[in-house]
């Protein structure tokens, strides 16, 4: 590597870490905009927010990546090409392409590095967060009592305090609601005070009244009484037990596509696709679309003897045939030869219907989960692999803007990032509903922004140009 290529890198390494910092705070600012609020009504440890969010990072650094990339590329040639270096090289000599190499060498390391991150670290991270969310979510919050508010935290209680001051609590109203064990009751005081032991917490109520309303039967009849108790002092405990934090073990979950590496893809799709295949045999095994003549002429023949027996003679001796359409039932012997023949195929076919309509329902659900699988299994290729395609873009761009700050290579780059997502995500979109192959839509941005590059890499490298194929002499 000479002076210049080992320049063009130093140039290329400050945007990109600027530019990956960057990204990866507004990925998170996103992220914690969306969650803030959930995670802080649930009262939890600092130790697992902060958990959470770590795990969450994985997949912000895989998307960063490639867009740090591209940023860097345009400022870094940009600012290569507005010190008229390009040109001195271009004066000595020297073929623009060689200081795109080291670029397009360290971006084939760091789509390699995304690869392996995208298989064996992204899945266990993306397992972890979805279990962690999953604990958070079934977290009730913690106790908090505030002025004028409702509070229904707690099982069975509605409390309603008006004034709080430390742990004294004035006008406070307890709406218990009714269970197989107490009746529906309000229990009402004018000051009291909150004790708290482990997890364990109790109200002192002092000078206050409980209402309940029961319900009795007399005379098998339902009778509705109301019993108002004044009291003086008056205590009630809650277990706070269930408003702890409890973590689960990853592993006791099942995985998604997005929790499992390539190779564990590959296996499910694998098995998926012998379960289509294996209904497919048992469908054609199961169903023999032939009406068996024989079988029939034996039922026949069984009628023709119980009909002798019952002396119906007459309606044998004479048998009237019956036309059809088909030319197998009007080779038939005798018109209950015919209906019976004709009942069975019917009833075979109707069968055949059913098991057919079944096995397309689930064959259908299965190929949904193959391409789903797919679309996984491409996504941790194609992304990594546009560390490479947008050095190719990055490059050119960047000599032709001329431009070396953030502002204009940040524009272009967004430009282009914008593109390339939608893209991704609506390549995904129609390739889990089956209107297009995963491969399409996780690898078509990728091909189509590699030739733009290519093209521009060609234009600006060399004296060739397109255009000329189709120009006549």
């Amino acid at each position: 590597m000479n002076k210049i290529q080992l320049d063009i890198l130093k140039r290329h390494a400050g945007p990109f870490v600027f530019c990956f910092v960057t990204i990866m705070f507004l990925l998170l600012m996103q992220f914690l905009i969306l969650y803030i609020d959930k995670l802080i009504s649930k009262d939890l440890a600092f130790g697992v927010i902060v958990e959470l969010i770590l795990t969450n990072l994985a997949y912000m650094v895989v998307l960063a990546a490639p867009m740090a990339v591209l940023v860097a590329s345009l400022m870094s040639f940009g600012k290569f090409t507005e010190l008229n270096e390009l040109t001195a090289l271009k004066a000595a000599g020297v073929n623009p392409i060689h200081t795109m190499t080291p670029v397009l060498v360290v971006a084939a390391i760091l789509s390699v590095f995304l690869v392996w991150f995208s298989n064996d670290v992204l899945p266990d991270a993306n397992q972890r967060a979805r279990t962690l969310f999953l604990d958070i979510r079934k977290k009730k919050p913690g106790f908090d009592l505030r002025e004028n508010e409702f509070y229904k935290g707690i099982n069975n209680y509605t409390i309603l305090v008006h004034r709080i001051h430390s742990d004294s609590l004035f006008d406070v109203i307890l709406f218990q609601k009714p269970t197989s064990s107490k009746p529906r009751a309000i229990i009402k005081a004018e000051h009291g005070r909150l004790v708290g032991k482990n997890q364990m917490i109790t109200f002192k109520l002092y000078d206050g009244a409980i209402t309940r309303f029961k319900n009795k039967r007399e005379n098998g009849k339902k009778k509705n009484t109301v019993e108002k108790v004044g009291f003086q002092e008056y205590r009630i405990s809650f277990d706070l037990s269930d408003m702890a934090f409890n973590r689960s073990n990853p592993n006791d979950y099942s995985r998604s596509d997005r929790t499992m590496n390539v190779q564990s893809m590959k296996a499910v799709v694998d098995s998926l696709r012998l379960d289509i295949n294996r209904d497919k045999k048992d469908l054609f095994a199961k169903h023999n679309l032939t009406t068996n003549i024989e079988e029939a002429a034996v039922k026949e023949k069984r009628n023709r003897s119980q009909i002798l027996k019952n002396n119906k003679m007459d309606t044998l001796n004479k048998p009237q045939k019956r036309k059809s359409d088909f030319f197998v039932l009007n080779n038939m012997a005798t018109p209950a030869l015919q209906g019976l023949a004709y009942s069975t195929a019917l009833n075979k076919f109707r069968d055949y219907r059913s098991s057919y309509t079944s096995l397309k329902v689930n064959a259908e659900w299965r190929q949904g989960r193959i391409n789903e699988y797919w679309v996984e299994i491409y996504k941790k290729f194609s992304i990594p692999v546009a560390c490479i395609i947008f050095v190719l873009l990055g490059a050119p761009i960047g000599m032709y803007v001329k431009k070396g700050n953030l502002g204009v290579p940040a524009l272009i780059g967004a430009g282009f990032l914008t593109f390339y997502w939608i893209s991704l995500i609506q390549g995904e979109k129609l390739a889990d509903r089956g209107f297009i192959s995963p491969f399409v839509g996780m690898w078509a941005s990728d091909i189509l922004l590699a030739i733009i590059g290519i093209y521009l890499v060609i234009g600006t490298c060399t004296s060739i140009r397109i255009s000329d194929l189709w120009k006549s002499d």
